[in-house]
């Protein structure tokens, strides 16, 4: 499932950076097609959320917020 909602996210970024002109059109649909950068996204992603639930464990700790 998340890789449905990555590959979304990525076209409308493609589309995006498209209509701005960064990227050529060939170039967005192969942005948005490859599995290598959606497996890269998803990795980020997730370590994104882990180290961002980690932090608020800290956080929980350091100021008493887990009790």
């Amino acid at each position: 499932m998340i890789a449905v909602i990555i590959r979304i996210a990525l076209r409308y970024c493609a589309g995006v950076l498209v209509a701005r002109g960064l990227l050529g059109a060939d170039d967005a649909a192969a942005f948005s097609a490859d599995p290598d950068i959606q497996m890269s996204l998803e990795t980020g992603l997730g370590l994104a959320i882990a180290a961002t639930a980690e932090w608020w464990h800290v956080l929980a700790r350091r100021f008493g917020w887990e009790h």
